[in-house]
């Protein structure tokens, strides 16, 4: 599951990285919806959920999804599937409950279908699989952060 989510999100960089067409479909749809709701630019070129924004958490979740199944660092796929399912929430979500639909690529619903797919090996690896993995990332994370 781990290293499927990881391909899915890595394959979708060349779209986001490289300005595709069809990223811009995406991200244009979106960023039209915002502006009408009141958030111009939310998910433009330079905007908070711009399509390079998303692609660098989607390349940091593959990256930790990959590294956890190495047995020693295991807890770090926690983190990537974190990451992973609170992407593709917003993902889903704005497929299903913005003018965006399920289909704005033409692809049949591919694109949506893989969103849904890896959201939810995201909640199958945390809920079943990593749920003590990223408990004990958690612990490390506060570790860090906690002032002595």
């Amino acid at each position: 599951m781990a290293l499927f989510m990881a391909v899915i999100f890595l394959d979708s960089l060349r779209y986001k990285f490289t300005d595709h067409p069809k990223t811009q479909v995406i991200f244009g749809r979106l960023d039209g919806w915002a502006g009408a709701i009141g958030a111009p630019g939310l998910f433009g070129h330079t905007g908070l959920f711009s399509q390079y924004v998303i692609g660098s958490i989607e390349l940091l979740a593959a990256g930790l999804l990959i590294l956890g199944l190495h047995p020693r660092f295991k807890h770090l796929q926690a983190g990537g599937a974190l990451a992973g399912l609170l992407v593709m929430t917003g993902a889903v979500s704005f497929h299903l409950f913005t003018p965006l639909g399920i289909d704005p690529n033409g692809d049949g619903g591919g694109l949506f279908a893989a969103a849904c797919t890896n959201l939810a090996f995201a909640v199958i690896l945390l809920a079943g699989f990593r749920r003590a993995a990223l408990v004990e990332l958690v612990r490390r994370v506060l570790a860090i952060v906690k002032p002595s």
